[in-house]
């Protein structure tokens, strides 16, 4: 899932022919090449996609991708699509989506990931004297880092490669959440590393006349080009380099597809296989959740308001189910400023010194930490927002949608919005009710992904049942979990007992389903 873009600058030079660069090649090398045009995005059927002004909402979620202690424990299942130039491994990749119909496919070219050439190397580029063939025209270090950490879950910054400069744009591409994964590129096959990545090598063989028509094509009407400089890079670059590089990959390949996008038979063989590795790594996390770690005491991470008089008859109106909906915002919201304020003491501080009217010095405390970033798990979270907003100034908030599948009960990620290098920041991470913690377990697993120091995420919830405070502090024992209060039982419908009932629908006035639960059943309000 696309989260932002982020501003980068990684610059690397074409080494020209190295032996040195080469070794980790698993072919002899020489020269040839020629500029090509593909973009790095992420893929998903569409069906499953709910648009509005703002956001992408995956109606189809993604299901945990880590087990109950908070690993990951599924990578991404990786199609490596290698073939000669214009020989349709887009084509045949996007057929591949469209056929697998499931959400968060991400597709990666390897054209996002040319090296930035230097002022000499774009003069030769411009004359159509530039090898864009060769493996020394490619970044294959910061593609097999890139690959590695997608294949993991993580998030990476994919870099936008302008092919009109020969160079990378300022800002980079942030994807998230790959299930599957296609890489395709000219040199998909030619790294060692690289191979070692791919659970499925596919190489898409198409006819020499045909992929040079398809070139001619393409960089004449898109690139304005003559036919002239079009067939002289071709028979200078292109072509040696097919057979040199690419070609003799093809005997690493699980499955060869002639014809490229129109052989379906392979294309449906394909989906077969990789629709069976997606139910092999089906995971069950709340169910396990459910008995784990239940015996065991309060974790010292946990902190409880005080329960002093307000406090309590504060959790006595928003607890009867009599109060009105008037009575149960206010309230609450009282709560929040109370809870916000309490999280805000666990955040790092250090000693300043200011000088007061009278001009005398006084030693107090300053925030030692770059940022503060609140994360509102959607919808019952972004209640707490504008607490947050009224004790931190332009504090930056980012949001998560959790909702729970009714057929597998399982919580499935459908939507976020980052901030820009939240991987820096202390984040406060709101939802206002925990049950099972299945939720929070799966917001904060996204933090995680985004590079967010486990120990700079305060989990802060108005309401905790014991077993999402377990679940939590089990999976990740240096997250600080705030609270009001702890119930201690969770029934056979995951409600926690006795609880508070719904807070999103008596919050927002709206009703609740028939099997409501305290914490993923919210639906989104917009």
């Amino acid at each position: 899932m696309e989260c932002g873009e982020n501003s980068s600058s990684l610059s690397n030079s074409n080494s020209g022919g190295g032996e040195g660069s080469l070794d980790r090649l698993l072919t002899s090398v020489s020269s040839g090449l020629s500029p090509r045009k593909r973009t790095t995005s992420q893929c998903k059927s569409e069906p499953p996609l709910l648009r509005t002004s703002k956001r992408t909402i995956y109606t189809a979620g993604r299901p945990p991708w880590y087990n109950e202690h908070g690993t990951q424990s599924k990578e991404a299942f990786v199609i490596g699509l290698c073939g000669g130039s214009a020989s349709g491994k887009t084509t045949v990749a996007r057929k591949i989506i469209e056929a697998l119909d499931v959400p968060w496919v991400v597709l990666l070219s390897m054209d996002s990931f040319y090296k930035v050439l230097t002022p000499e190397q774009q003069v030769t580029a411009a004359s159509n004297d530039y090898n864009f063939d060769h493996p020394d025209a490619f970044d294959f270090g910061l593609l097999a880092h890139t690959l590695r950490k997608l294949k993991l879950g993580k998030s990476v910054k994919i870099p936008v490669y302008d092919f009109t400069t020969h160079g990378r744009q300022k800002d980079w591409k942030t994807v998230y959440g790959a299930s599957v994964i296609i890489f395709e590129g000219i040199m998909a096959f030619a790294d060692k590393e690289l191979l070692q990545l791919l659970d499925m090598k596919i190489f898409v063989e198409t006819d020499s006349d045909i992929r040079l028509v398809r070139r001619l094509q393409r960089d004449i009407t898109e690139r304005g080009r003559d036919i002239d400089g079009v067939i002289k890079q071709y028979n200078k670059f292109v072509k040696p380099a097919f057979e040199q590089y690419i070609e003799p990959t093809m005997r690493l390949a699980d499955i060869v597809v002639p014809r490229g996008g129109g052989n379906m038979v392979a294309i449906d063989l394909i989906v077969q296989h990789v629709h069976s590795q997606l139910e092999e790594r089906e995971l069950s996390v709340r169910a396990a959740l459910a008995s784990a770690h239940q015996a065991q005491p309060l974790p010292q991470t946990l902190s409880v308001l005080e329960s002093t008089p307000q406090v309590r008859g504060m959790h006595t109106i928003i607890r009867n189910k009599e109060t009105s909906r008037d009575e149960f915002i206010f309230y609450s919201k009282r709560l929040m400023r109370l809870l916000i304020e309490r999280a805000l003491s666990f955040l790092p501080s250090e000693s300043h010194i200011v000088q007061t009217p009278q001009g005398e010095d006084y030693e107090g405390r300053t925030f030692h930490g770059k940022r503060i970033t609140g994360v509102s798990i959607l919808r019952a979270g972004e209640t707490m927002e504008p607490a947050l907003r009224a004790v931190c100034k332009d504090v930056r908030i980012g949001k998560i949608l959790i909702q729970t599948n009714q057929d597998t009960g399982e919580p499935e990620l459908h939507y976020l919005r980052l901030p820009k290098d939240i991987g820096e920041d202390h984040v406060i991470l709101m939802d206002c009710t925990v049950s099972t913690g299945a939720a929070a377990m799966m917001a904060v697993r996204v933090l995680l992904d985004h590079d967010v120091q486990e120990d700079k995420i305060l989990l802060v919830s108005l309401l905790m049942a014991e077993m999402g405070v377990h679940s939590v502090a089990y999976a990740f024992p240096q997250v600080q979990i705030i609270t009001t209060a702890v119930d201690k039982k969770v029934n056979d419908l995951f409600h926690i007992i006795p609880g508070i009932g719904n807070f999103g629908d008596r919050y927002f006035g709206t009703d609740a389903p028939p099997e409501w639960s305290d914490e993923e059943m919210d639906e989104p309000s917009y």
